[in-house]
């Protein structure tokens, strides 16, 4: 009988145990085994790209160098995909902490989500073939263009030109292949994601930037709404990231490749 009870209290313990690592997650500071869930994209070349089984691009430097900041070295970060459409969801609904995924602050976004910085400002642009005859967004009437799903960009195109073919697909990369295959004549999102992809050694010498922005676009910190104590951490490691120089360091390691010319580094917004 007390046999019988020794290994009852040691499962009971050991059912204790596994519940409480379930429970570690998104802890504040880092300590011990906790960790914070990152959004990122997995398919922007220069930004946000996953490579094997590691992560690289601008995005991903920026991510890292924050989560430091706010106590957490790489190895706790747990990386989650952040695919256009579900931004706003997987930070509702809590299976990620911050996003950094070319994610431009918006009225309507901010109804959902709260956001940090901007820590970057990009332009619409377009992506085109090198033969192409488009040099402008006015050249898209009538013509072929893709976006992703629940992007900005799809929905000010349409609002420029009426009279554009509008094909959405879930990622960029998906669009940037019917554009190398004939398929579609020009892909529009912001011009350092544009960048690249035409750096990408399968389009090298294919397909090209038009250089002819229209937009501004300024990339913030998605997180839950209302978290002003997360984001006055997260401001505060972007400007010392900036004013550090680590800010133009890690630009230049992932998106200079690509022959971008970057813009100056962004002042933040204030926290509410």
């Amino acid at each position: 009988m007390k046999f019988t009870t020794r290994i009852a209290a040691a499962l009971a313990a050991a059912a204790l145990s596994v519940s409480l690592a379930a429970c570690g997650g998104d802890g504040e500071g880092g300590a011990g085994g906790d960790t914070i869930t990152i959004g990122i994209k997995f398919d922007q070349p220069g930004l946000g790209q996953k490579v094997g089984d590691g992560y690289q691009g601008f995005d991903v430097e920026v991510a890292k160098y924050v989560a430091k900041e706010m106590g957490y070295n790489e190895d706790k970060i747990v990386w989650k995909e952040s695919p256009s459409p579900q931004r706003e969801n997987l930070i509702m609904g809590g299976q990620v902490k911050l996003i950094f995924a070319t994610y431009s602050i918006t009225d309507a976004r901010k109804e959902k989500v709260s956001f940090a910085g901007p820590y970057f400002v990009a332009g619409q642009d377009l992506l085109v073939k090198n033969d192409s005859d488009i040099t402008s967004v006015e050249g898209l009437k009538g013509k072929k263009l893709c976006s992703v799903t629940g992007s900005t960009s799809a929905k000010k195109v349409g609002e420029k030109v009426p009279g554009v073919q509008l094909q959405e697909f879930d990622t960029y990369s998906k669009c940037v292949d019917a554009l190398a295959n004939g398929s579609i004549d020009a892909v529009t999102t912001d011009d350092v994601i544009l960048a690249g992809y035409a750096a990408q050694d399968n389009y090298k010498g294919k397909l090209k930037v038009v250089g002819a922005p229209f937009t501004e676009e300024r990339y913030g910190v998605g997180m839950k709404k209302g978290d002003k104590d997360t984001c006055e951490k997260v401001n505060a490691a972007i400007k010392k990231m900036i004013e550090s120089g680590d800010w133009k360091k890690a630009l230049d390691k992932t998106v200079g490749p690509s022959g971008y010319k970057a813009p100056e580094p962004p002042s933040q917004d204030a926290c509410s």
